[in-house]
């Protein structure tokens, strides 16, 4: 399924603490339709602070900043302040243990610095769409994670209802809210409460685990 074109420029903020990678990605995002970068901050205290300011409608984050909040602080800050604004990890640490603590933190992605720029543009448009993304080489880690953890929790989906078994199904294949709604015929709000129940029955924190449990754990993925 193709991604429609935002009906506007996505508003971006970097929070990065090296002064040159932060240029390049401003680059990037200057020569691509669409995005429009509106801040920088060297860490993530004055990101925060230019965030509340600014209300971007994305946020590339560093996850290891020299002063001030790390990148999960600034997170989870961020996440806490009421702001509708997607944030995705841009880092170096390709650590199961971060990558963990990112999605369960909120991120809408997880991405390492090393990804080819166009790749990267094609998951940034997709996050803006109700996708979560990780780097592909990422994927492996995350569900050995949550293999491990469906050993521990015993998660069963037979507790969970038809409906929330096909919606399970529609995270699988990375459909946003939005289109979960429009392939099942019922109300976005309605489809948001059925992941809420879905992913506590799971005991997932983040639809992402779900979708990559359900690919490779799951009913479906057997």
């Amino acid at each position: 399924m193709s991604i429609p074109l935002p009906p506007h420029d996505i508003r971006v903020l970097v929070i990065d603490d090296h002064p040159l990678f932060r240029r390049g990605v401003i680059q990037l995002l200057a020569s691509t339709p669409h995005f429009k970068t509106i801040g920088e901050a060297e860490n993530g205290d004055n990101g925060i602070a230019l965030a509340l300011e600014l209300k971007p409608d994305m946020i590339l984050l560093d996850l290891n900043m020299k002063g001030g909040k790390d990148g999960i602080a600034t997170l989870q800050h961020i996440q806490n302040s009421g702001l509708e604004t997607r944030v995705i990890i841009l880092t170096v640490s390709d650590a199961p243990q971060d990558l963990m603590a990112a999605i369960r933190a909120g991120a809408e992605g997880y991405l390492l610095k090393d990804t080819e720029p166009d790749q990267m543009i094609a998951q940034l448009n997709e996050v803006m769409f109700g996708r979560t993304v990780i780097s592909k080489t990422l994927t492996h880690y995350l569900a050995a994670a949550l293999r491990d953890e469906s050993l521990q929790n015993l998660r069963q989906p037979s507790d969970l209802t038809e409906r929330e078994s096909m919606i399970l199904n529609c995270l699988a294949q990375g459909l946003s809210n939005k289109l979960i709604a429009r392939e099942l015929g019922i109300m976005e709000s309605t489809v948001k409460v059925h992941i809420r129940n879905l992913l506590k029955k799971l005991n997932f924190h983040s639809r992402l685990e779900a979708a990559v449990w359900a690919v490779t754990e799951g009913p479906h993925g057997r």
